[in-house]
């Protein structure tokens, strides 16, 4: 397993275990099978760990692996889906937030707690689901005068080693916070040959993803690359039931040529999106959806196979896939 520097937190392996999939989020599997592969992961090499409370089962699931101790060198991310709540509250919100996830995996610190909203202007009208914004966004004066000083202070206390955002919406909003005087030590990136954020973008506005991870990386700020086979769209079948029109779905069709290639090459859709995911300019660390066993196997064979040739990379992006609206 090779390793990168990720921001401030220093060297992380290149692939990082996601909690959805082990939760359940992410299509079926059993708490022993998730168990496993969680196992499994550190056994690779896979030294971080990236949970959230939205992850369903996924911080039990760490529990129960792992006893309230984890191995020596793995590191543990959790995050708080904060939104925008009364003036005043955010502190506590995300204080007791951070409590409630260290208990249910018994730990009592993590390496890494994530703003778990969108970031956006106090103006800014979501292109769906405004009515819900309070919900999932969390406006910059907020963020600007609640939400770094309690990650700064959680910091200095020591109940935290660093603090990021999610960095999917408002994009020009995660541009201006990646450039604020105080940054966050780690932004999550879109990390896809789509550029495609699927069912969980809100906004009209381009998406930004490359834009955004160079911008982290030009100040000194970690990526951890999320949706790399955008949400099963960059697989060879989504494996679990979606309406036509959802995003995801939207993906998988526009991914057409994507397959015709692979099978060309007689390669692996979800193995060759990881490939490329990993391959991107700037991307520390990409976070990995699976499941099971079987799915962390192809991921860890796309890291051993390293950088993508050129020519093959070429072939990618000849597709034209990549979204610029």
């Amino acid at each position: 397993m090779h390793t990168a520097k990720l921001g401030q937190l220093g060297d992380v392996s290149r692939l990082t275990l996601g909690g959805g999939g082990l939760g359940q989020a992410w299509g079926k599997t059993t708490a022993e099978e998730a168990i496993a592969t969680l196992h499994a992961a550190v056994d690779a090499g896979i030294t971080l760990i990236d949970t959230a409370p939205l992850y369903l089962n996924c911080e039990a699931i760490v529990a129960a692996a792992f006893a309230g101790a984890l191995p020596a060198g793995v590191r543990i991310t959790t995050k708080c889906q904060l939104g925008e709540p009364p003036a005043g509250t955010a502190a506590a919100i995300l204080e007791a937030s951070l409590d409630a996830s260290l208990k249910a995996m018994r730990l009592d610190h993590a390496d890494i707690f994530f703003l778990h909203t969108n970031v956006c202007e106090d103006d800014t009208i979501f292109a769906h689901r405004n009515d819900l914004r309070a919900s999932f966004a969390t406006p910059w004066s907020l963020y600007v005068d609640d939400v770094i000083s309690t990650f700064e202070d959680l910091k200095r206390r020591g109940r935290i080693g660093a603090w990021g955002i999610t960095g999917i919406g408002l994009p020009s909003t995660i541009l201006k916070a990646l450039k604020h005087n105080v940054k966050p030590d780690v932004v999550q990136a879109i990390t896809n040959l789509l550029d495609s954020a699927g069912g969980i973008r809100r906004f009209s506005e381009p998406t930004r993803p490359r834009e955004i991870i160079a911008t982290a990386k030009s100040q000194g700020v970690g990526v951890m690359g999320i949706r790399a086979v955008q949400a099963g769209a960059l697989t060879a079948a989504l494996d679990r039931a979606v309406k036509d029109s959802h995003p995801e779905a939207a993906d998988y069709r526009r991914a057409a040529s994507y397959r015709a290639l692979c099978a060309e090459l007689g390669m692996d859709p979800a193995l060759l999106a990881h490939r490329y995911a990993l391959d991107m300019d700037g991307v520390d660390t990409v976070v990995l959806g699976v499941k099971n066993r079987a799915e962390l196997m192809q991921c860890l064979e796309a890291e051993a196979l390293g950088p993508l040739p050129g020519e093959l990379r070429a072939k990618i992006d000849g597709l034209g896939l990549a979204q610029s609206s």
